[in-house]
């Protein structure tokens, strides 16, 4: 006989869970006094969001499933933003919480909540466990759920008396859902219908998205770029498919993309996407670009196949296993053509040294492309949103998948620093940068204090331009006045760092970013560096002159 709590615990022990991310509070109790007698490790957020998207990130750096922890009522829709931004992004989360006893349910009692209600619409599935012999077998489908197909997050909402009950425990079997089939074979049709396509094409370009790298598919589509010469762009979501620097990855595309990526996109003959969305920010007007060229889709979710864009071919797959399948056929095609036009593109469109700000302020490409120079390939780079996710998209060169992370779909401000810690705390021996604005940062600020009491040495890069510099941007251009976009009552980021007992330095100068990145880089503990950018700096630059 043991209890539901204790049974909670051993089912993640069974997944082989050695982290956890959460904030206790009554109705989660029982599960944190089971905890204590378990190896698995918990990291106290300030925050339950924190909770949630260390969680996220702790997965994105891993490839494994995050796990979120919190309390009934509060402490639940508290994981509502954390729980949309894994469903948009498709990272597989498990998220646990308290509930109030079953006979109290519907009562409006303290701190009761329907969360499965609240987050149905953007999760995979979710429970409310009414029987303490179900925990084994509802944990284990939730850990399935989540990472299997289209991965995503899970919701398992455990009433009090359920962890307190008392129940002999049972191994459970194999999940059994006969509702629930991923995708698990290549079909052979689509195989010889997208090499028909390839041969009667031109000018071919794949669109790498976030399936490339969830699925583990980027060996596979660095030799098939390779094996055809084929260029590629990637979706932000896709960002680390290939080598940035690689001479067929052409950047990333979208409203806040490259030149050369939106170019190629526009002038291809055939699109295949592969593992990505069709989001409006990165393919934009989706059917002008079908208007002009075929599109092929190879999505494991078939609900996002054919959605926001027409499609020749219809491929439901996984993308490891389908780009796996195409190389296999090792087909005589190649665009070395095309491929070298786009390349040239690429070359003429590149940022130049002529865009550099004023010398009292740091110019953003810049300060991105030294921080690559100075630290590691595998060193993980988490953004927060804005035009800190931009600069450091466009210009950091990530080298190796699972080295970017940043919320794509939601575009949620106050990520950032939370899933730094989650992936610092999955690899402790790995330098992390938390890239932020001052109006971000500010949005998940508590949470220096858990990366202080867990002493994960996060490298926070702080651009300070006292605005909310991505809606200051927009009002610049679209309304040529600004509305409650000015922070220039921040506070005071040196005593700030002091007062966690962070590094710190200010950085106001071009000539200055080697000498600030490399001593930050050296010491070892968490670090703030506060970079002063001109709030004028775009994050669109003109292309060379004559390009």
């Amino acid at each position: 006989m043991i209890s539901g709590a204790q049974a909670m615990v051993r089912a993640l022990e069974n997944e082989h869970v050695s982290t956890v991310f959460g904030y206790p509070g009554a109705a989660i109790c029982p599960f944190y006094d089971a905890l204590l007698d378990s190896s698995i490790r918990h990291v106290l957020t300030r925050h339950e969001q924190a909770a949630a998207h260390a969680a996220n990130g702790y997965a994105r750096a891993t490839g494994r499933t995050g796990v979120c922890i919190a309390t009934s009522g509060p402490g639940a829709t508290n994981l509502i933003t954390g729980i949309a931004t894994a469903y948009m992004d498709s990272i597989p989360m498990v998220a646990i919480t308290g509930q109030v006893s079953t006979d109290l349910i519907g009562s409006d009692s303290f701190q009761e909540a329907d969360i499965t209600g609240a987050v149905s619409p953007f999760t995979k599935h979710t429970y409310l466990v009414r029987q303490a012999q179900d925990l084994p077998r509802i944990l284990k489908e939730a850990f399935y759920i989540a990472a299997t197909g289209r991965p995503g997050p899970v919701l398992v909402d455990i009433p009090m008396d359920i962890q307190t009950a008392l129940f002999t425990y049972a191994e459970p079997g194999a999940p059994a859902l006969p509702g629930y089939h991923p995708v698990t074979t290549v079909s052979e049709s689509s195989l010889a219908e997208l090499a028909g396509l390839l041969a009667s094409s031109s000018k071919p370009i794949i669109c790498a998205g976030g399936g490339i790298i969830s699925s583990g598919a980027s060996a596979s589509l660095l030799k098939l770029s390779e094996n055809h010469q084929i260029p590629v762009v990637t979706t932000m979501m896709g960002i680390g498919s290939l080598p940035s620097d690689h001479g067929n990855n052409l950047g990333t595309l979208g409203s806040h993309g490259v030149f050369a990526a939106n170019y190629a996109l526009h002038q291809a003959d055939l699109v295949i996407l592969a593992g990505a969305r069709v989001g409006n920010r990165a393919m934009g007007s989706a059917a002008e670009i079908a208007r002009r060229a075929k599109i092929v889709h190879i999505d494991i979710d078939p609900a996002e196949i054919g959605k926001n864009i027409d499609t020749q071919l219809a491929v439901v797959a996984d993308c490891r296993q389908f780009l796996d399948a195409m190389l296999d056929q090792a087909l005589p095609l190649n665009y070395p053509e095309w491929l070298e036009q786009v390349r040239a593109i690429r070359s003429e469109s590149a940022f130049s040294s002529y865009t550099e700000a004023p010398s009292q302020t740091i110019h953003p490409p810049s300060l991105m492309r030294q921080l690559g120079l100075s630290c590691q390939p595998d060193t993980i780079v988490t953004t927060e949103v804005g035009q800190n996710q931009i600069w450091a998209a466009n210009h950091y060169p990530i080298r190796q998948p699972r080295t970017f992370i940043s919320s794509g779909g939601m575009g949620t401000m106050g990520y950032g620093l939370p899933s730094a810690l989650g992936a610092k705390v999955a690899w402790p021996d790995k330098t992390v940068l938390a890239i932020s604005g001052d109006g971000s940062l500010q949005m998940s600020l508590q949470e220096l204090g858990t990366i202080r009491q867990e002493q994960a040495a996060v490298k926070i890069i702080l651009l300070n331009n006292a605005r909310l510099g991505m809606v200051h941007e927009l009002q610049s251009l679209k309304y040529q006045r600004y509305s409650q976009v000015f922070l220039e009552e921040n506070p005071d980021f040196s005593l700030l760092a002091k007062a966690y007992g962070f590094g710190y330095a200010r950085l106001d100068s071009n000539d200055q970013t080697k000498a600030a990145v490399e001593a930050m880089l050296s010491e070892s503990g968490p670090y703030l560096l506060e970079c002063i950018v001109d709030p004028h700096e775009p994050t669109l630059y003109p292309r060379k002159k004559g390009s």
